[in-house]
């Protein structure tokens, strides 16, 4: 066999047929054979200066596991990734590659080329790891020092796992029922099947981790009862930004306006997503979702599957998507309508006046108007700007609210001297997670408001260095 695999495009990714997965909750894309691995793999040309590793907020050693996969031995390609990412299954799915370690590649930067489908190599090793591995994680032994994680997303989880790996007691602290953060209640079953999280939570129990849920720091306990009365020498902020923002227009307050957080943690608790009178979430026939982000394809997605016509309303026009370009061709097979250019302006109830009739305080309609995009901002977006007289009404029963969220208020004013920005996100060094408070580090969502899974992850590696270096040198 020849050892470069010279063709420009990417091994295509088997998938469920658009007018098939758009009734169901299984996972859309179905992963690369083995045959189709080893092929993609031998597509990459090992560069010398190695540009797709500088694009991984981890720094996995993207060269070295993909030669190990052209060799056929998957599970040292594994080892290698291991290195350096505690969630090689999730990343594999839900990581924006194409804007980094896929952008940097060599091989996409010749017009007509795509890179290597780095992503998708990283997922079929995470899944034959998953399928084969024999040998089960076990905990190393105790160096004597308690640290509390806070949060079971992407950065509390990699944050537990690193410093589990050099001995430390570590306990996550989750706030829901399930460990697992926006991983389990903010990503869809059909991007994310929660059978893959929760293995990477057993794989951290099975290290010596201790998950306790339910427990809402700052009521529960506070991070200084942590500290003071329960001997953690330092304790690791992971917990996302799950306040939702909305627009602030007449009739967000109706009773089948949703943020995408609400709505999305409903659809994912739904019991094997039957439809039975438990469902504790509306299905709507006509749903607007407002928002143009990943968040806004997955609502979307959802309330599709669960039997809505869908639309997409987004003021801005189609290449200012910030969307992954995968969601949104997945969410156009799909029959998800895109309403571009279009902003709410208000949100309309039903002509109802008693509050004894069922139908009192529901939507009816949206009250929208359309833009054009004016001159760029200082981001280079062109603003888009409203179109005098060119208001009409969408006929819509439910209205999704996807315009991105922060960080919960909770543990800034349960904490004292815990320094925040201005729109409640965690005041942290960068380079070393630390916050205002000695022995408090801080990474993810919390720290910079939302961003992505990779990017948590590498706020959570640091952090658990930055921890390892302040006990050891007490």
């Amino acid at each position: 066999m020849p050892k470069f695999n010279m063709n420009p495009l990417k091994n295509p990714m088997p998938s469920q047929e658009p007018d098939v997965r758009n009734h169901n909750f299984k996972e859309v894309t179905l992963g690369y054979t083995a045959e189709m691995a080893i092929d993609e793999a031998k597509r990459c040309l090992n560069c010398k200066n190695k540009p797709c590793v500088a694009g991984c907020p981890v720094n996995i050693a993207i060269p070295e596991f993909i030669a190990k996969v052209a060799e056929g031995d998957f599970e040292g390609a594994y080892q290698v990734i291991a290195l350096s990412s505690s969630l090689p299954a999730v990343c594999g799915r839900v990581c924006p590659q194409e804007t980094q370690c896929e952008g940097k590649c060599t091989r996409g930067i010749k017009a007509g080329c795509e890179a290597v489908g780095i992503g998708r190599l990283e997922r079929f090793v995470a899944d034959y790891h998953n399928e084969h591995a024999t040998v089960q994680a076990t905990p190393v032994p105790s160096n004597g020092h308690k640290v509390a994680v806070i949060g079971s997303g992407p950065s509390g989880l990699t944050c537990a796992g690193d410093l589990a790996k050099l001995g430390y007691q570590v306990t996550v602290f989750e706030a829901l029922h399930l460990a697992g953060g926006v991983l389990v209640y903010g990503i869809p079953e059909f991007r994310l099947p929660k059978a893959i999280v929760q293995k990477e939570v057993d794989n951290l129990k099975a290290m010596g981790v201790e998950v306790l849920t339910d427990m809402v720091i700052g009521r529960v306990i506070t991070i200084q009862e942590l500290m003071d009365e329960h001997g953690f020498e330092a304790v690791f902020i992971g917990s996302g930004a799950g306040l939702p923002k909305f627009m602030n227009i007449p009739g967000e307050n109706l009773k089948t306006v949703f943020s995408a957080n609400e709505f999305l943690t409903r659809s994912n608790l739904m019991k094997a997503y039957k439809e039975d009178s438990t469902t504790p979430i509306y299905k709507g026939k006509v749903v607007a979702v407002v928002g143009g982000g990943n968040v806004a394809m997955d609502a979307a997605r959802t309330a599709k599957r669960l039997g809505a016509e869908v639309h997409i309303v987004y003021r801005r026009g189609e290449e200012e998507l910030p969307a992954r370009k995968e969601e949104i061709e997945h969410a156009k097979e799909e029959g998800i309508i895109f309403d571009l250019l279009t902003n709410p302006v208000e949100i309309l109830p039903t002509p109802v006046t008693d509050p004894r009739d069922p139908a009192y305080g529901f939507v009816a309609g949206m009250k929208c108007i359309r833009m054009q995009l004016g001159e760029p901002d200082a981001k280079g977006r062109r603003r888009p700007v409203e179109i005098e007289g060119s208001e009409f009404e969408m006929p819509v029963d439910a209205v999704i609210m996807s315009l991105g969220t922060s960080p919960n208020p909770l543990l800034k004013t349960t904490t004292p001297n815990l320094d925040t920005q201005p729109h409640g996100e965690i005041t942290t060094d960068p380079a070393t997670g630390k916050t205002s408070i000695p022995g408090v580090y801080c990474g993810g969502d919390a720290a910079t408001g939302a961003a992505t899974v990779i990017k948590a992850m590498g706020a959570g590696k640091i952090a658990a260095k930055s921890i390892d270096e302040y006990i050891q040198s007490k």
